[in-house]
């Protein structure tokens, strides 16, 4: 699972990051789907930038770069510099923000897949929930804390310097971005941090995290209607401290953009919010022991249609190959089974329609939730033979059977 927070967050699929760093230093690609460019691994975590950050960072350099033309004029098309400099330091400050959480959940002992850098923000993607609603909050609060922190360390080293200089207006943009980063974060809705405090609060008072992340997502949705309607009203209205009469029919598009962007962002991640809570929740549900096939095991060479019919008689549904100490070789696939026209059954082998066993397709009976779906995750199959801790075969574990309750325990309403 992923802890989906930043300066505008969304819940992502969870998958690791694939190749090591390139011993030079420089960045490099990942073969991970989305994961941007390799940038480090500080607390051994990999930190990423999504190609999305590159727009954004130009649109910050050429935005902040109009707003220096107004302080600064004699910089000329050095503004830019000056701009593309701001828009680097401000995401600096984002994964300081991430770091922050990804700190606390090391040191609560969730581990943490990866930080990326994107479009609107950064995400920490905590791959197990909290333990208690307290470390919870503790985990929300650190990242919108350290943005304050920053805020607040930009505007004392504003007293250092001249106003009206390249310095000055640096630390004050700094300044500003991030206290706009702790307040935004600390909206009380899902998927930002406040969101999770919200969920954390309600979860300690109820008892049930399942019910904090339900009226969290709600409250985020409604947040996310707010932004889309409020946004571009307050800034018509000059409440922002903009000029109503300078505002050009290009600034309301944009700020009509903005607004759009962010709520969908928002509605989007409350959403994941609410669908992960409901996998979290149904996770346990899924047992090797409840799901697995009878089966019974076939020497190599008994022809396919003698071994349907043991298989019949037993009641199994599963076919084992085993050698001649009774030690299972492979599985006979179910898909191949059905690709055998029945005249032909009688002349084919199960050796021939096996799949070679291998050790990660040997799954403990007692496996059960996150467990067996990182063991299945890790070891792609359709078939795994589930043994005891003895090394007694159980019965086959199908891929497909899995999914079907995986899907119908999602369908089931929350407790």
């Amino acid at each position: 699972m992923n802890q989906d927070d930043a300066s505008g967050k969304n819940d992502r699929p969870q998958s690791g990051p694939t190749g090591p760093e390139h011993g030079d230093g420089k960045p490099q690609r990942t073969d991970e789907p989305g994961g941007g460019i390799l940038m480090g691994r500080p607390f051994g975590v990999p930190v990423y930038v999504a190609p999305s950050w590159f727009l954004v960072a130009a649109l910050i350099t050429w935005v902040f770069g109009n707003q220096i033309d107004r302080v600064l004029p004699e910089l000329g098309a050095a503004r830019y510099l000056v701009s593309l400099f701001f828009a680097v330091a401000f995401y600096a400050s984002v994964l300081v923000h991430e770091l922050a959480h990804t700190v606390a959940a090391l040191r609560f002992g969730l581990p943490v897949r990866r930080i990326q850098l994107q479009f609107f923000g950064g995400v920490s993607e905590i791959e197990k929930e909290a333990e208690t609603p307290g470390r919870e909050f503790v985990l929300a609060f650190v990242g919108p804390l350290l943005s304050l922190v920053l805020a607040g360390v930009f505007y004392v080293a504003m007293d250092a310097v001249r106003p009206g200089t390249v310095p000055g207006v640096l630390l004050a943009g700094l300044m500003i971005s991030n206290l706009i980063v702790a307040v935004f974060n600390l909206l009380p809705g899902l998927p930002l941090d406040g969101g999770r405090m919200l969920r954390a609060v309600i979860w300690k008072l109820t008892g049930k995290p399942m019910s904090g992340t339900v009226a969290a997502a709600w409250v985020g949705r409604a947040l996310a209607v707010t932004v889309l309607v409020g946004l571009p009203l307050l800034t018509r209205t000059g409440l922002l401290g903009n000029d109503p009469d300078e505002i050009s029919g290009v600034d309301t598009v944009t700020d009509a953009l903005l607004a759009a962007i962010l709520a969908a962002i928002i509605w989007t991640g409350a959403g994941n919010s609410l669908r992960m809570a409901r996998l979290r929740e149904h996770l346990p549900e899924l047992r090797a022991r409840t799901l697995t096939r009878r089966a019974i095991p076939v020497p190599p060479a008994t022809p396919l249609s003698e071994a349907l019919r043991r298989a019949n008689e037993a009641g199994a549904r599963a076919l084992v190959v085993v050698d001649g100490g009774g030690n299972p070789t492979g599985l006979v696939r179910e898909a191949a089974i059905a690709g055998v026209p029945q005249h032909r059954r009688p002349w084919v082998a199960v050796s021939g329609l096996a799949q070679e066993l291998t050790d990660g397709m040997r799954v403990p009976a007692e496996l059960a939730g996150q467990g067996l779906l990182d063991h299945l995750r890790a070891s792609p199959a359709t078939e795994y033979l589930v043994v005891e801790d003895s090394g007694e075969i159980y019965g086959v574990l199908s891929t497909a059977d899995v999914e079907r309750a995986f899907v119908r325990a999602m369908a089931r309403p929350s407790s």
